[in-house]
């Protein structure tokens, strides 16, 4: 248990320090040279919920060299990590190792199969143990919530960019040796080895391998052979943007920017994920979308959207926040023109406002006004600049619309 599997990278201690180099060796290389390493980014992408944005600052990171050593150890990744400073940081990542009980268990099941133990005898790792290990009821790559990282800089994220970095570089250390992924769960390649030679040598019994639940047959359901259909799953508890997007950047030759790529991806995997958990409403119409979506940026990321959209800025800074505060419905009463309403309800805005005018389905009183829009919900719009901008949620009373 005490074995410490060492792993150097490309780029040596000494060399450049500073910041990481945005060009030159290895600047844009890919992760995963094998099965076993593809599979950990895949986990680690799609399974660990780490923030998807610190991973592509990190996997940046691990591009330009700045993980300059690493060490596998029971449970445990060290790493060193060139940051900004002269003195690079600490970077500890840490796995939940199998107890001894559970590895007796991945080794019954592991034992069972002479083709896997011969694989593993001659020093490599079957892409079928992980199938193994799973029908033992565990899982060598991590899950949600398992990746635990620490680093001594004085980001408070987690993961931060350094530790982030040192989460892909893992993967390198896989693809030289795939048994750090064992020692990962906590048993080393010499001690794994012995303990497959001991089962082989002295139980000719295969161990009871845990049965996939059978389910419901299909034609039993539509003939109403069964009481309660089972619930359908909801998709994931939270967008996430695929991995291959992440992990992959698009060819030179196609001029695409990575991070549009990243951030359209995202957007695209936000909406599907919205739509298939039945919170995004019907399909969007440009306007729409536009506004959903500079609702969702910052101030420079919105003067970028506002140029290649050709909307002045100003107009979309205002749809953003009507969709910000109101949704379609919001957008709606922004974008209108004035229209017929229920007269009865226009009077009872007035009465509110002290000297207000009226204008279709607008009731008017200097800087602020009240729209009534066709949901039967009134909006609050305030004048600035001479622009009329939706400022509060809305609300089926005018009254709450009003004072404060």
């Amino acid at each position: 248990m005490n074995e410490r599997v060492p792993w150097q990278g490309w780029r040596d201690k000494g060399d450049d320090a500073g910041l990481p180099a945005a060009r030159g060796p290895g600047s844009r290389r890919p992760f995963g040279a094998t099965w076993w390493g593809r599979a950990w980014l895949e986990a680690l992408e799609q399974r660990a919920r780490l923030d998807p944005n610190r991973l592509a600052r990190g996997r940046s990171y691990a591009r330009r060299g700045s993980v300059l050593e690493l060490t596998v150890t029971p449970g445990e990744v060290d790493a060193v990590v060139q940051g900004s400073r002269t003195t690079p940081y600490q970077v500890a990542v840490r796995v939940q190792a199998f107890s001894n009980t559970e590895w007796d268990a991945v080794l019954d099941v592991v034992s069972a199969q002479i083709g896997r133990v011969a694989a593993l005898l001659d020093g490599e790792l079957p892409p079928e143990v992980v199938d193994d290990v799973r029908a033992a009821g565990l899982d060598l790559l991590p899950g949600a919530g398992e990746i635990r990282t620490n680093c001594n800089c004085p980001d408070f994220a987690v993961p931060c960019k350094h530790s982030a970095a040192v989460c892909y570089v893992i993967t390198d250390a896989l693809d030289s040796d795939p048994f750090s992924l064992l020692l990962l769960r906590g048993r080393s390649k010499d001690d794994l080895l012995a303990a497959l030679r001991a089962r082989r040598g002295t139980s000719d019994t295969a161990p009871v391998v845990k049965a996939a639940p059978p389910g419901i047959p299909a034609r039993d359901a539509y003939a109403g052979r069964i009481g309660v259909l089972p619930v359908v799953p909801r998709p994931l508890r939270s967008a996430r943007p695929p991995a291959a997007v992440q992990a992959l950047d698009p060819p030179r030759a196609s001029e695409v920017d990575v991070r549009d790529l990243v951030a359209l991806a995202t957007d695209a995997a936000q909406r599907a994920w919205e739509l298939a958990s039945g919170d995004g409403g019907s399909e969007l119409t440009f306007d729409q979308d536009l506004a959903r979506r500079a609702a969702g940026v910052g101030t420079a990321e919105l003067a970028e959207l506002a140029h290649r959209s050709g909307v002045p800025a100003r107009q979309l800074t205002s749809w953003a926040a009507a969709w910000r505060l109101g949704g379609a419905g919001g957008l709606s009463a922004t974008l209108a023109t004035p229209a017929d309403a229920d007269p009865d309800a226009l009077a009872e805005a007035a009465a509110l406002l002290p000297k207000a005018t009226l204008e279709g389905n607008r009731v008017t009183a200097g800087k602020l006004q009240l729209r009534l829009g066709p949901d039967n919900l009134w909006y609050r719009f305030d004048q600035h600049f001479g622009d009329w901008t939706l400022a509060r949620p809305p609300s089926p009373n005018p009254q709450d619309l009003v004072g404060w």
